[in-house]
């Protein structure tokens, strides 16, 4: 079998190789946890499929706890923080959103299933029958539309609106 590396960096200057399945062997993607100076990428982690908890306050002590009790990967764009002693992170360097989305599918290995995350909290979406979404999305949505999806956290309904050829496009760039 095939298979691809993830590049961590795992401490001072060292770099881990964890083996990883081709994608269609559909191997567990790797839990993040996304510290703050990545807030607008967390969201564009969810759309891919990661499971990507937001870390928003905190110190770094906490932020290197609260990853290793998860068993989640930290992705970051603190040097200092990355190549901490038994830190386990994914090192960001691009400023841009759209650079970071290529950044991190790159050093994550792809996709494992867009689409299947809440963009605002991270938690799994399920079909929602069409006849339920009607008082839960406007007249003109529930009319012209077919597909509908639900956070099991949140409850926020998405479906394939006038947005989703950008959002395909934005994840599709290399």
């Amino acid at each position: 079998m095939n298979s691809k590396a993830l590049r961590v960096t795992c401490g001072e200057n060292s770099e881990l190789m964890l083996p990883q399945d081709e994608p269609t062997a559909k191997a567990p993607a790797p839990r993040l946890l996304v510290d703050a100076m990545l807030g607008r990428l967390v969201r564009w982690l969810r759309l891919m499929g990661y499971d990507a908890a937001y870390w928003r306050d905190g110190s770094d002590e906490a932020l290197i706890a609260a990853a290793q009790v998860e068993g989640r990967l930290i992705v970051t764009r603190d040097h200092a923080l990355a190549h901490r002693r038994g830190v386990c992170a994914v090192l960001i360097a691009a400023e841009g959103l759209d650079e970071q989305i290529v950044e991190a599918r790159t050093a994550l290995g792809g996709a494992p299933a867009p689409y299947t995350r809440c963009s605002a909290c991270g938690g799994e979406l399920a079909d929602l029958p069409r006849a339920d979404a009607r008082d839960l999305v406007p007249p003109y949505v529930w009319a012209t539309q077919t597909q509908f999806s639900r956070c099991i956290l949140c409850g926020r309904v998405y479906w394939r609106g006038t947005h989703w050829p950008a959002l395909q496009r934005r994840l599709a760039q290399d």
